[in-house]
């Protein structure tokens, strides 16, 4: 399964929104340097989707707001 995520670092809140099916919109306290917003992305992703978080990796947008996810069952 794929989910497209719009990201938000250093919001004042933690927040998973679905904007629309397959899509969500994450707004996280981490800075995006160092890799930190991305793997606290996929702990929110893997947390929303109810699966482990081994299952969740980020395929393009590595250094993007806009981000394409993939979920393996």
């Amino acid at each position: 399964m794929y989910i497209k995520v719009i990201a938000h670092p250093l919001a004042k809140k933690q927040l998973v929104s679905e904007r629309k099916p397959g899509t969500l919109e994450i707004w996280l306290r981490e800075p995006a340097e160092r890799n930190l917003a991305n793997k606290k992305i996929v702990e929110l992703v893997a947390e929303f989707a109810h699966v482990n978080i081994g299952k969740v990796r980020i395929i393009s947008g590595h250094t993007s707001p806009r981000k394409m996810l993939s979920i393996n069952e």
